[in-house]
């Protein structure tokens, strides 16, 4: 069911008006519970359209709308590069955060904004809206009963045709702004490893590979290494236009069965020896994401979008000082796995678990794409 209701309407405020947004826009102004009181964009027409047809108040900078609109929270929707200096001065500001994914582009930042947040008691979430998927919330449910016994592999995938040309890419195919398909894109099902299996020892293997981009990698590949012998593969392409949208998936195996699950459905197979959770029988199971996911109080694009805003809003409402899902820490710690990628895929020793690798120069190796055409700089 959607978050309980609340009587106390929420003071918002949206800082980027670009795709995640504009779409966070659309549904804070649908909340019952949320008031908007505020835009933030760098681009004046954008902010004259949205002025003009929404009504909502508008500003060219964060600080503006912190002054004068005086929000309880704001979602930041910039491009990554920017959220530290945002998220800290929403949080100095006594400014609860939804801030999307990746938090930041280092791990170090990412874990002092946690640290911020939770002396400030501050409602601090992340959007890795994967973690309100059904599907995907059922693979937790699973795992945690115990119902594939112990993990032995995982397989975790992202695929999609974000970056399909040499020329005229935007700012997520940029190192200094975007991270790259490593941060846009491998965050998705690096996350979902850390909320099932918490952090690796070790990274190994890691590839990080050019296909059109001239400055950052457009496909990831890694070995996570926990202990007992379970390892995480990671393969991610942010360029392969087999593709009509982004496409994530797990494939979990374990010793007692295995789960296999994406954002349509979950297939889950239990030996017969496996103690079936109710609901599930020996053998090969099969659960539709329309049959699991709950309704939410407005949909659009997918209801884990709306679900992720409802949770955010209902702990502020709630007098909540940390996010119910998602919060700052867990999403910092995924950085810091990503940090590992990155150092191991250059040739340094991938640290096991202590301090944040260095911030390195990725080696990024240029290679052919699915159908044949080569990367030109």
């Amino acid at each position: 069911m959607p978050e309980e209701s609340v009587s106390t309407r929420v003071r918002v405020g949206v800082v980027g008006a670009g795709k995640m947004g504009l779409s966070h826009l659309a549904i804070v102004r649908a909340l019952r519970d949320v008031e908007l009181v505020g835009v933030v964009d760098a681009t004046d027409y954008l902010l004259d359209v949205l002025n003009k047809y929404t009504g909502a108040q508008t500003y060219s900078t964060l600080e503006a709308m912190l002054a004068e609109a005086r929000p309880e929270a704001v979602l930041i929707a910039t491009p990554t590069g920017s959220h530290a200096a945002l998220v800290r001065t929403a949080l100095e500001s006594g400014v609860h955060v939804f801030c999307e994914k990746p938090l930041t582009l280092r791990a170090e930042e990412s874990l002092a904004l946690a640290a911020l947040a939770q002396d400030r008691g501050l409602v601090a979430q992340v959007g890795y809206h994967n973690r309100f998927i059904a599907t995907f919330q059922e693979v937790k449910r699973l795992l945690d009963a115990g119902a594939i016994g112990e993990v032995t592999h995982v397989l975790a995938e992202a695929y999609g045709p974000v970056v399909l040309q040499a020329k005229g890419g935007t700012w997520r195919s940029k190192r200094a702004s975007g991270g790259g398909c490593l941060y846009d894109y491998a965050a998705h099902p690096l996350d979902l490893v850390h909320w099932y299996l918490g952090a690796p020892e070790a990274v190994r293997g890691s590839v990080l590979n050019s296909i059109f981009s001239a400055d950052t990698d457009d496909e990831v590949y890694s070995t996570l290494e926990y202990p007992n012998g379970l390892s995480v593969h990671l393969s991610v392409n942010w360029s392969d236009e087999s593709y009509r949208k982004m496409s994530t998936s797990v494939t979990l195996t374990g010793t007692l069965g295995r789960i296999v699950a994406d954002r349509q459905e979950i297939r889950v197979f239990l030996r017969d020896d496996a103690p079936a959770p109710e609901g599930y029988r020996p053998g090969w199971n099969i659960r539709y994401t329309t049959d699991l996911t709950a309704p939410v109080s407005f949909y659009l694009r997918g209801e884990e979008y709306s679900a992720q805003l409802e949770s955010f809003i209902a702990a502020i409402a709630a007098g909540e000082r940390t996010a119910r899902q998602n919060g700052f820490l867990g999403a910092a710690q995924t950085d810091r796995i990503i940090e590992w990628i990155q150092a191991d895929a250059a040739g340094e020793t991938s640290p096991a678990l202590g301090p944040a690798a260095p911030t390195s120069v990725m080696r990024i190796r240029t290679r052919r794409t699915l159908f044949g055409r080569r990367k030109t700089a």
